[in-house]
This record gives structure tokens, sequence and C-alpha cells, in this order.
């Protein structure tokens, strides 16, 4: 396998130097700053990462207050206790994107933040206490329990809320195939999963970075070059 160090050259030269790279790289939040994350926004998250994939994120983006209002805040109680008519009503509410499928996993994950919240005392200390070094097995868990979360939507929820994590898009996983990792085009198999994550690991050994930090930078040392503009304007995701 490649040593990551020659990676993150390439990155630095197609985004102009050290200084540009390290530029495009998000501050990791603390397991103190995912602890600290109420329920509700953990599934106001979820719900965007939803309703995003598949579809034009700006237009989703500038609907969530719209989503907000029509959600209650996204409480998990609060939609716990409306009855069936408040769901079948969201699927003719013009403030949000009307799919049904992505409303009804909504209200199957507002039952499994409150659980796994009663379970651990919030659904953020769940999150900060999960090891990095095991995001496979965080995967399999919001892909078993929660609803339309398996998959990359899993992975961006985990980057979006401020988990430190690795994201497979094609970029990435270019990037590891490149650096000599025997995995497939679309690597969904346990197996394959298994050694994404053990590569990442050995990388982060080797380096002192965070996952999110490692997979960013394979992102941009391989694939389409996008400018440090439009990267901001697409939200700092390359991935």
């Amino acid at each position: 396998m490649r040593r990551f160090e020659t990676i993150r050259a390439r990155a630095a030269k197609r985004k102009g130097g050290e200084a540009g790279l390290a530029s495009l790289l998000p501050d990791v939040p603390t397991r103190t700053a995912l602890v600290r994350l109420a329920d509700d926004r953990v599934l106001s998250q979820m719900a965007q990462r939803i309703f995003s994939a598949g579809f034009v994120w700006r237009v989703v983006e500038s609907k969530w207050p719209g989503f907000e209002a029509a959600f209650l805040g996204f409480e998990p109680k609060r939609l716990l206790f409306q009855p069936d008519d408040y769901w079948a009503g969201l699927a003719g509410d013009a403030r949000i994107v009307r799919n049904p499928q992505k409303i009804a996993a909504v209200r199957h994950n507002a039952q499994f933040v409150s659980d796994v919240a009663g379970e651990h005392g919030s659904f953020g200390k769940f999150l900060g206490d999960w090891p990095a070094a095991d995001q496979i097995g965080l995967l399999a868990v919001l892909a078993r329990r929660g609803a339309r979360l398996g998959a990359r939507t899993g992975q961006y929820f985990l980057r979006f809320i401020g988990k430190d994590c690795f994201v497979t898009s094609s970029d990435v996983v270019a990037c590891l195939r490149d650096a000599g990792l025997d995995i497939a085009e679309n690597p969904t198999s346990k197996k394959d999963l298994a050694r994404i994550q053990e590569q990442f690991n050995r990388w982060a050994e080797e380096t002192g970075l965070p996952l999110t930090h490692l997979s960013r930078i394979c992102a941009m040392s391989i694939g389409e070059n996008y400018d440090a503009a439009t990267l901001r304007e697409r939200g700092g995701m390359e991935e």
C-alpha cells in the first residue's frame, strides 16, 4: 500500500500547495460537542440527509426552515405523540419535499433516536462513545435500527453531525484502489468495508490525522479537481 504522505502531496499539488489543502479541511468536532447534541438536532440531520439522498441538496437546504416547522422542530417525543392523520397530512405539505417513504422514515427514526437516547443518555453520547476505529460497526447499527440510513446516507449523516468518519465516495474509493487496496469499484460487502476501515485506521496511526481529514484528502487527490471556490459553494464536500 502507498504511504499516505504520497497521497497528501498529490492532493496539495492539485489544491495550490499545503496551505490551500489545509484551508479545505474542516474542523472535526470534539467528543464533548457530540455529547452535547440535542436529540432533535440529531433527528433533524438524519432527516436532511435522507431527503437530500438522490435529490438536489441546495433545494432541500433552501426549504429546511419549512421542514423544521412541519416536523415540529424534530423533537422525537413530540413527533411520537402525533396520530396517523398528522403523518398522512405531511404528504401534502408544500413546506417539505413530499415523499411518503422519506416522511415515514422520519417517524421511524424518531423512535430510533428516542430508544437510543433512553439506552445511552442521549443519541449524541452514543455517537461520542463509539470508537472511530469501528465506523463500519456504527454504520451497521444505523442501517439495522434506523430507516433509510444505510450505505452512503449513513456516512453523510455521521459527517454532517460531526462524527469523525470516512466517506466511500467514488473519488475516495478510486484513491484507495489506486493506493493498492483490493476492493470493488462499488465496495458494499462486509469484506470490502472491513478492508477500507483497516486501511484508514492504518493511515490514522501513520499520520495522526482524523478519519475525516484522511477521507477528504483522498478525495482531493484524484478525479475531478474542483477549485476552492467551487468546493466552498458545495459546502466543502468534494467527497
